[in-house]
């Protein structure tokens, strides 16, 4: 078999399960990559679904701050 047709193959048993109802698919929280603006440091911050800002604090230097 070749990617296509295994992509097919794929595509067309997660739509069988779906229509039998045996599968669920639930939306989760984002996780939202972003650094400091104070020392540039990366941090991680969870989302609640539908929200595009949160406020978090920097896990290095503390700073307080809104996500983009």
């Amino acid at each position: 078999m070749d990617k296509k047709a295994m992509r097919e193959e794929a595509e067309r048993l997660i739509r069988e399960t779906m229509e039998r109802k045996a599968l669920v698919v639930k939306q989760g929280d984002t996780r939202i990559m972003t650094t400091c603006g104070k020392c540039g440091a990366p941090n991680k911050v969870l989302a609640p679904k539908g929200v595009a800002r949160v406020s978090y604090v920097c896990k290095e230097c503390g700073h307080k701050q809104a996500s983009l």
